[in-house]
């Protein structure tokens, strides 16, 4: 397999080898690509979480238990703030 990186990438993975963090130009590679890799499982992980928690909410509204909009945005903005404080600290 050939790879071709722009300048700027091959700059940067020729820094981190001559940082001494990795041995070679594939140790780079491979570190990057198990990232990739690690990342995709989070991302498919908070998918599946979200299909869940939609599913919830469709047979909750399907037995008629709603909440009306305005309760609703305010408990997500609730919520949001919450996150924001959380990444904050």
């Amino acid at each position: 397999m050939n790879i071709f990186f722009t300048p700027e990438l091959e700059q940067f993975i020729q820094s981190q080898v001559a940082s001494g963090k990795y041995a070679s130009t594939e140790e780079v590679i491979v570190a990057g690509v198990k990232l990739l890799e690690e990342r995709e499982s989070i991302y498919k992980g908070r998918f599946e979480e979200l299909r869940r928690e939609i599913m919830i909410g469709v047979e909750a509204s399907e037995r008629g238990e709603v909440i009306d909009a305005e309760t609703v945005f305010h408990q997500l903005e609730q919520k949001l703030q919450q996150r924001r404080q959380q990444a904050g600290e």
